[in-house]
């Protein structure tokens, strides 16, 4: 219990929630005195311009699918170009961006390079060729002072551009060592604490605002907000920089990896410099290099070290990742109170979390695995696929044995598979071509055990309903006419049926049924339901009939019984009978209008359209706002009669790859008109009728 209240807690103070909300003229301007007043104003003209808020649409992954929310955040223009500075959090996992910039103009933007170690994302603009874009600078954030004011900018709640007044607290802010015990703040698989210390600040924040800058009285970026937990929390302006610096150059940032482990000296140790060495990675550089837990680091590449605190780490964490790479560097290390000397040659760092991908012929989500994850897993290459999440009753799941969570599929009908690319390659050649899913032999290693299952890969068509055998109908609705009825109204032997409803233009409403009729007998023979669950009795007598056939039917309306002669019809088609048709791209199911739709919906008989079933959740159609019970009446301004004519519409989007998908919809008794954006590539061609 104790274990899961720290959890939380720590999940309420580090969320990635850091805004910034105070309007200039908020309060009374005698209450800010004259020469500060000025000070803001001056910082606020120089800043506001270049401040742009972020929507976004990001994908997750879960349950075996890619999933798509809306967020939003903020960012800072930093070149005339249009690069834009944010946290990765906000749009390192992006696929749509729209920024509002100062002028309450909309641009698009794209997603130019992102760093989950420092939660730093580049974006850009799109402007028309030669635009240049307002731009703040970075100010020096080595000189920042505890108690000087600052100002936190952005956009809260996703509102306009807003300010906030504060001071710097802290100018080297880390988690406590209990938080960072349970795993601190991440971004995928990647502890951000490690080359951060924040700028610690008490102006107010609020969610939305994250990647907002943290400015200077002389309108100089110095930080980033990044955290709140009491206090905001901003990457430093310096580390930002040079982390945008590259991702605009290059797309990625490169560091030196070592793959050693350390921590602070233990208060009680027998020296007063150093780093002390934890452990290393099997096979790693620091492995390699004869590195041992126990030993105290003392210089690296000739620069000493110090570690006395968590607060110096982050510092030795920059030095390391400069390190030149495949270089062999010195290190001098204290074992047995004696200097050694050891050579290490740093290697290329590569993130622990390599990118997710969907596989929905398999109905799993999977990634590549790194060298530390494969480590993590006790695995000695890093050879295979690992299967991230798991669709319910998608093929993986239906397997027997069924693939799960963190297996790793290593083979497909004998053929190695080592990467998601690969499995990706080998699918495309199972189902090209195929109707239906394809069964494999698919090998998977599950921790030490190495297991074979056979899987039916590729997306299944939607089966044909087929027809109901057609029987004859009285075309009216109908409730039983139970005991309690019959007892109010004063005759309690009665039993049969109350018509509820009289369906327009039918042979029932032609022979003068009524709502309120009770039907008490067909062709003189005594109807006997009497309580709720007989309710199928006048339907199953009806469908001994044939169709056309007259039967006489016995009705009381008030307090006369009389014949009425109706004329029995074909049983009109039911929804589930209707052709479907499932749109795989923007992931919704719709079907033909039926009878009884129109008939409770007060529809006409030439009422087209195609009626939607299903939204899958996080899917284009989703976040498109389509929603279930919606008619679609037209696609990109072309009537849609039925599935079919829907079919063919979405199968030449797919095949254009239109950026937008405009749709009319009817809902309820208004009209509507939705934009779906989806993201073409790794997606299948389309759906299934």
């Amino acid at each position: 219990m104790a274990f899961c209240r720290v959890r939380i807690l720590l999940a309420c103070m580090v969320a990635f929630t850091v805004v910034a909300m105070w309007h200039a003229h908020a309060a009374p301007s005698e209450e800010v005195p004259a020469p500060l007043r000025t000070s803001v104003d001056r910082a606020v003209d120089k800043v506001k311009p270049a401040l742009v808020r972020i929507e976004v649409v990001s994908t997750r992954y879960s349950e075996g699918r890619e999933l798509k929310r809306e967020s939003s955040g903020s960012g800072v223009i930093v070149t005339p170009e249009g690069h834009v500075i944010t946290n990765h959090h906000v749009a390192g996992r992006a696929t749509r961006l729209l920024c509002t910039l100062s002028t309450k103009e909309e641009v698009e933007a794209e997603l130019i390079g992102r760093d989950p170690l420092t939660d730093v994302a580049v974006i850009k603009l799109h402007g028309e060729e030669g635009r240049a874009f307002p731009t703040a600078g970075f100010g020096d954030s080595s000189s920042v002072e505890v108690g000087q004011q600052v100002l936190a900018m952005g956009s809260p709640m996703s509102l306009s551009q807003s300010v906030t007044l504060g001071i710097v607290s802290n100018t080297e802010l880390v988690l406590p060592q209990w938080m960072s015990q349970w795993g601190g703040i991440t971004q995928e698989g990647e502890r951000v604490g490690a080359l951060v210390r924040w700028i610690g600040h008490d102006a107010a924040i609020y969610p939305g605002n994250s990647g907002g800058p943290l400015v200077n009285l002389d309108g100089e970026i110095i930080g980033i907000n990044e955290i709140s937990i009491g206090l905001g929390g901003a990457i430093p302006g310096n580390l930002a920089k040079a982390v945008a610096d590259e991702l605009i150059a290059t797309g990625e940032v490169s560091r030196s990896w070592l793959g050693l482990e350390v921590q602070p000296r233990l208060k009680h140790g027998a020296t007063d410099r150093g780093v002390l060495v934890s452990g290393t990675l099997e096979d790693s550089p620091a492995a390699d290099a004869g590195f041992k837990p126990g030993d105290i680091l003392v210089r690296l590449d000739e620069a000493e070290v110090d570690v006395r605190f968590l607060e110096q780490l982050p510092a030795l964490n920059q030095m390391t990742s400069k390190l030149p790479l495949n270089t062999e560097i010195k290190a001098v290390v204290l074992r047995d109170e004696q200097e050694t000397t050891l050579t290490v040659k740093p290697t290329a760092r590569e993130r622990v979390l390599p990118r997710q991908h969907e596989f929905r012929e398999w109905g799993v989500t999977a990634r590549n695995l790194s060298f530390v994850l494969a480590r993590q897993m006790k695995r000695d290459n890093e050879d295979g696929v690992l299967i991230t999440s798991i669709r319910p009753g998608g093929p993986a799941d239906d397997a027997k044995p069924r693939i799960l969570d963190d297996d790793v599929l290593v083979s497909v009908n004998g053929e190695s598979v080592k990467n998601a690319e690969a499995l990706r390659r080998v699918t495309a050649e199972v189902v090209t071509g195929q109707t239906d899913p394809v069964p494999v032999l698919v090998g998977f290693e599950r921790k030490t055990e190495q297991y074979v299952t056979v899987v039916k890969v590729g997306i299944k068509e939607l089966e044909d309903p087929g027809l109901e055998v057609k029987k004859a109908w009285l075309p009216v609705q109908s409730q039983v006419l139970t005991r309690d009825i019959a007892e109010q109204l004063g005759r309690p032997e009665l039993s049969g049926f109350r018509v509820t409803q009289v369906f327009s233009g039918s042979a029932a409403e032609a022979a003068g049924l009524r709502v309120g009729d009770y039907i008490l007998a067909v062709d003189g023979e005594p109807l006997e339901a009497s309580a709720p669950e007989d309710y199928e009795e006048l339907e199953a007598v009806i469908r001994q009939y044939r169709v056309g056939s007259m039967v006489s039917l016995t009705v009381l309306r008030g307090d006369q019984e009389s014949e009425i002669n109706v004329e029995l019809a074909r049983a009109p088609k039911l929804s589930r009978e209707m052709a479907k048709y499932r749109d795989n791209n923007c992931e919704f199911t719709a079907r033909n209008v039926a009878f009884f739709d129109k008939a409770k919906e007060k529809w006409s008989e030439q009422q087209r359209g195609v009626l939607v079933e299903r939204i899958e959740p996080g899917g284009w159609a989703a976040l498109g706002f389509l929603n279930p019970g919606d008619l679609i009446l037209e696609v990109n301004g072309t009537p849609v009669e039925d599935v079919k004519a829907l079919k063919s519409l979405m199968k030449d989007i797919a095949e254009a790859q239109s950026e937008v998908i405009i749709l009319r919809v009817l809902r309820g008794i208004h009209t509507r008109f939705l934009e779906l954006e989806p993201k073409w590539g790794e997606t299948p061609s389309n759906g299934s009728e």
